[in-house]
């Protein structure tokens, strides 16, 4: 029997919901597929930043890299700048880890009514570099206060960076449907896009199987709204990246049904597993949170440890649920609780 040790960090808001649920969840779905998952906790969170001065311990990646993957709820809480949590936990780990892929689903599930009227058949993957890009450090404030004052802030792309994200977006459209698209605006941003450009045709000469195209990030926002059903896998730098992986799920629902993971695809280190929502103070402590997103995102850690059966099984028994009609899913119309949810979930894997 697989065992995998699991470090749970359920953060703040409603994180500390939807992960004891989504950890019953995976329970059951363990059970069911023959193999045990053991889930340590650790109270890494901006409440730990407002009592402690810090979003972890000094050792506090130490902590977590002997793990076969990291279970992160959401992280966020009023009074603390978005840009603490960022830095001070979600950053750190992605880049110590080498989680340099961030892997957003975007499909249109069964029983889910997308905004728009007519959207087609939505089933693509957002692949956005994590580690590097326009989300750097690097920068800083000149002359502050006076008339003179200038900010700068640089980006930095490499060609390990840039070439591992595109190859792990080539193999995965190489699996699926056989097309990736760019995003770029190699047009206005002269450097590092063009940059950016040149590896995607090199990279991609190793695909020829793959379909190629690229956009420029305003038209294909544009687009993700009028055609999402043209994607498969979009590949994109961080910050572009960050945008569509928000974009991508409004199209398809909302941030109540977005997964996403940190993925170290070598499995050198632990990858991290989130879903996209935020921890929503506003409805925290009030049992409404819908955890289809980080039930989703559970399944995506469950592909990543190779249990594809369980994360089939799971899937299934999410989307069964959610086409009863919108009854249950709250924020799409229906009434249930946190818990209404995960034990409707739970039933379906029970009975597969």
């Amino acid at each position: 029997m697989n065992t995998y040790q699991i470090a749970t960090v359920p953060g703040d808001g409603i994180g500390k919901e939807v992960i004891p649920e989504s950890i019953k969840v995976l329970e059951a779905v363990a059970a069911q597929c023959g193999f045990s998952l053991k889930f340590k906790y650790y109270d890494y969170s901006c409440e730990h930043f407002v009592k402690y001065g810090k979003m972890m311990p000094e050792d506090g990646l130490e902590r977590l890299r002997d793990s076969d993957g990291i279970f992160l709820g959401a992280v966020g809480y009023p009074g603390v700048p978005d840009h603490i949590s960022l830095w001070g936990l979600l950053i750190p780990i992605r880049r110590t880890f080498e989680q340099y892929v961030n892997l957003r689903p975007v499909r249109l599930l069964k029983g889910i009514a997308s905004p728009l009227k007519n959207p087609g058949n939505v089933d693509f993957y957002i692949v956005r570099e994590n580690n590097e890009g326009e989300y750097s450090s690097i920068g800083g404030k000149l002359y502050e206060g006076t008339e003179q004052e200038v900010v700068i802030q640089e980006s930095v792309f490499t060609k390990k960076g840039v070439d591992r994200v595109m190859k792990f977006a080539f193999e995965l459209a190489d699996k699926r449907r056989k097309k990736i698209t760019s995003a770029t605006k190699s047009n206005g941003i002269i450097h590092t896009m063009p940059y950016w450009d040149e590896r995607f045709k090199a990279i991609g000469k190793g695909y020829p199987r793959v379909e190629q195209e690229q956009y420029h990030i305003d038209i294909l926002c544009a687009h993700f709204v009028q055609h999402p059903d043209w994607f498969d896998v979009v590949v994109a730098s961080n910050l572009f990246g960050d945008i569509l992986s928000d974009l991508g799920p409004a199209v398809v629902g909302g941030m109540g049904v977005a997964a996403g993971a940190n993925i170290n695809p070598e499995k050198k280190f632990p990858s991290m597993f989130e879903p996209v929502h935020g921890s929503a103070p506003d409805i925290a402590g009030k049992n409404i949170a819908n955890p289809i997103a980080c039930f989703w995102t559970a399944v995506m850690m469950l592909e990543h440890f190779g249990e594809t059966e369980a994360a089939r099984l799971l899937m299934d028994a999410i989307e069964d649920v959610i086409s009863q009609g919108n009854v249950l899913t709250r924020d799409l119309g229906g009434s249930a609780s946190t818990q209404d949810m995960t034990e409707a979930i739970i039933d379906k894997i029970l009975k597969k």
